[in-house]
């Protein structure tokens, strides 16, 4: 009989849901290895705390999981973003003594300079470092060096990163002849909405000018979350300049390996290069070079992909960064084959899973 796992979620994140997805695909990879995970949403927010934990507790007494995934986002667990009612779900289910690791999403607190902000912070470190004390297992998405609020000594913290959240994206490595002859191609895979996203389409816009300022004509591709809101000021950002650009918003998984694959590189600015970014790895997935910038959570194993990294405050170099791999093919074909070796040893599902399945033995 195999072993049966239970990914317990909070709150959803709208319009997709990245955690959601993980689940899934680890779901997937886990059943190779006799594992069978399962998806729990708690429905605190629609419910209320005291049936949701009702609910849990069913689940919990039907399902006998010998593992529990509590899946941590501070806003999965709290409307804004403070996390403390995690505590009392996984007392919940240490109860039931079971196995409860605690996969870290977020893996820092928020930021922020207002004083609400620095409460919050507070709180959520102070909930993350109770969770790591409770829990059976931490997984962090970041490389565990990086994790700098954690207590040293912590045997029961472990680093996987995240996967792409794509249907076989090694499929994107044989298509490489749809480059052949095209315009210069850079994809750019969702923006951040809001103050934020407006500096990116700037950051975006700057890059890819300077490109066609010293090189002609370049292809920018815009698709995932949030590209309605800046698709125009990102237009007029770019008037005047030989870039084309085409906005696709969400869409399919498949359609996206398929839009990676006629790409030539990925430029991310959703912030820093993380192992704990889907959109970035979903790039390296796709076996693309990755253009970004460098921050405090970079390392390796991403730092093995194909990835030109800038500094964390320059972004003014993203453009310089681009050229170089648009312009220099022996370049660009190096990096595509260190994307793909750090796939199949880091980032593919199975890699994930195989980490998984020794971190629960060597937990038990």
């Amino acid at each position: 009989m195999s072993d049966r796992w239970l990914a317990v979620l909070g709150r959803p994140d709208e319009p997709t849901d990245a955690v959601e997805e993980y689940c899934q695909y680890l779901s997937e990879a886990l059943s190779t290895h006799g594992i069978h995970l399962e998806s729990f949403r708690v429905r605190w927010n629609q419910l209320g705390w005291s049936r949701a934990l009702g609910e849990l507790r069913e689940k919990a007494a039907e399902y006998e999981a010998n593992w529990y995934l509590i899946q941590y986002t501070a806003l999965a667990w709290s409307k804004r973003g403070f996390p403390l009612r995690i505590l009392g779900f996984l007392r919940t289910l240490k109860k039931s003594g079971r196995h409860c690791a605690v996969v870290f999403h977020d893996p820092a607190p928020y930021s922020g300079t207002r004083m609400a902000d620095k409460i919050r912070a507070s709180v959520q470190l102070y909930v993350m470092r109770r969770v790591v004390k409770q829990a059976s297992l931490s997984v962090f998405t970041i490389p565990i060096e990086k994790v700098w609020w954690l207590l040293k000594g912590r045997s029961n913290a472990v680093y996987i990163p995240v996967g792409a959240n794509l249907p076989n994206p090694e499929t994107a490595w044989d298509l490489e002849h749809k480059r052949k002859g095209r315009t210069p191609t850079v994809a750019v895979y969702s923006i951040t909405g809001g103050a934020s996203g407006q500096i990116e389409v700037k950051q975006i816009a700057a890059a890819i000018r300077y490109v066609c300022q010293q090189m002609g004509p370049v292809r920018l591709t815009v698709f995932g979350r949030n590209p309605d809101v800046p698709e125009e000021r990102l237009r007029e950002e770019l008037s005047g300049s030989q870039a084309e650009v085409l906005v696709h918003g969400l869409l399919k998984a498949e359609e996206i390996v398929e839009m990676l694959s006629a790409s030539d590189v990925l430029l991310f600015v959703r912030g820093f290069l993380s192992s704990r970014r889907g959109s970035a790895i979903a790039g390296i997935a796709c076996g693309l070079p990755v253009v970004a910038r460098e921050g405090w959570e970079t390392g390796p194993p991403i730092t093995d992909a194909g990835v030109v990294l800038v500094p964390p405050t320059s972004p003014d170099e993203l453009g310089p960064a681009l050229l170089r791999v648009l312009q220099d093919g022996g370049l660009r074909a190096s990096l595509r084959e260190r994307s793909r070796h750090a796939q199949s040893q880091y980032f593919s599902w199975d890699a994930i899973a195989s980490k998984y399945v020794a971190a629960s033995r060597n937990t038990e």
